[in-house]
């Protein structure tokens, strides 16, 4: 099984690209609001969710393995100062190489200006409930530059198939496509 990890900060295009790569390879995207915003609706956005959350997706990923699943495209916000973050990934990692299966790495990366003005698009509205309180999306976004490392430091992700991607000006299908004839997918 293909396990196509795609990382970055808030509103850099992750689960828009992921949709884009999702039509051209035809594997299923698990973006990260999918498992989130399911439980926030019953226990809020606590702890509890978000440990619950990974649960469900090393399940998802469990199950996808033991059904010899072709792949899934997988995205997440990944604060690199965060134990459980990494642990999470690593936990993730040595599922899917253990059996048998391909791992890559897509970071991207935005400056602040791109990532608040995504912050308000149609698409990320739409597919991400708890981001419609535009005001509160903006203020965790812009506390998160403070308060998270969002991006990997240079050489950080010491992984065979990495890419990291900044994608300022770059539509999602163009991001998508770099993806898609980088990793020849």
């Amino acid at each position: 099984m293909k396990l196509i990890f795609i990382v970055g900060p808030q509103a850099v295009g992750k689960m828009t690209v992921g949709q884009e790569l999702e039509k051209k390879i035809g594997l299923p995207l698990l973006h990260n609001h999918m498992t989130i915003d399911l439980l926030a609706k019953f226990l809020d956005y606590t702890p509890e969710t978000f440990r619950l959350s990974a649960l469900i997706r090393k399940a998802i990923f469990q199950s996808m393995i033991e059904m010899t699943k072709d792949g899934i495209i997988f995205t997440m916000v990944w604060d690199f100062d965060s134990n459980e973050d990494w642990q999470f990934v690593q936990e993730t990692r040595e599922l899917i190489l253990s059996s048998g299966g391909e791992l890559f790495f897509v970071e991207l990366e935005a400056d602040i200006d791109e990532r608040l003005a995504r912050n308000l698009s149609e698409n990320r509205l739409k597919h991400k409930p708890s981001k419609r309180d535009m005001k509160h999306s903006e203020k965790d976004l812009l506390d998160s530059l403070t308060n998270h490392r969002l991006n990997s430091r240079e050489g950080e992700i010491q992984e065979k198939n990495y890419i990291r991607i900044k994608t300022n000006g770059l539509s999602a299908e163009e991001t998508a496509e770099q993806i898609k004839l980088f990793f020849d997918l």
